[in-house]
């Protein structure tokens, strides 16, 4: 039987959230868990969550992608302009750490940050932050660095019906009440921190069984 799979969707800061959806994840310790990135903004404790993430990376198999959230902050660092990250949630990132720009968050958190993946491909899944164009197959799309973009901000696919991709795409980023399942499509961005807006759910997806497990908001 080949290996369990975990995919957890879009944290955004809310650390106690994570912690109650981990216990749950306690019952499968031999699954590899992928995070499918946005740790930070938005949610009260950014820096708790990557706390988290850095310690128990090293009790579990672990693959952690890069969401455009993350995406933000290091282009914040690397051009000292962060206009369009504060707009986009970086404040509260700024204030879980207690500092005024991204240069003075610890280097261990950056060096996480810089760490993490744009996609994880398995022989039955794709898993990415945002989603892979629906008009070719996923192989087209890794031939070129064209769609890098697309793997951290698109959005358009999950509005089609048809893909001709060759295995399931499993990803975040498009918030959603529940979680989205389509063929080769499944989107587990559930908006943990947007209660406020009728959604307020963090869920994890166990695979090859398509198992749903998700914890109520307790951050927001």
């Amino acid at each position: 039987m080949s290996q369990q799979l975990i995919a957890i969707g879009d944290i955004h800061g809310c650390v106690e959230s994570l912690k109650a959806l981990w216990k749950k994840l306690e019952s499968y310790p031999d699954a590899k868990i992928i995070f499918i990135g946005d740790y930070i903004d938005r949610g009260p404790d950014s820096k708790g969550v990557v706390d988290f993430l850095l310690h128990v990376k090293n009790d579990r198999d672990c693959v952690f992608l890069r969401g455009n959230h993350e995406q933000m902050l290091l282009d914040s660092f690397k051009s000292k302009k962060d206009y369009n990250w504060i707009m986009n949630g970086g404040s509260s990132t700024l204030d879980s750490y207690g500092v005024n720009d991204a240069v003075d968050i610890p280097e261990a958190h950056l060096d996480f940050y810089r760490q993490t993946e744009l996609y994880y491909d398995t022989e039955e899944y794709f898993f990415v932050h945002a989603g892979v164009p629906s008009h070719q197959p996923i192989r087209e799309t890794l031939k070129t660095d064209e769609f890098n973009d697309f793997f951290l901000w698109g959005r358009e696919h999950v509005d089609s019906f048809e893909t001709p991709w060759e295995k399931t795409v499993v990803f975040g980023h498009t918030p959603r009440p529940y979680p989205i399942q389509k063929k080769k499509m499944i989107g587990i961005d559930t908006g943990c921190v947007y209660e406020k807006l009728g959604y307020g759910k963090l869920t994890a997806v166990l695979l090859p069984e398509r198992t749903f497990i998700q914890q109520t908001s307790l951050d927001i």
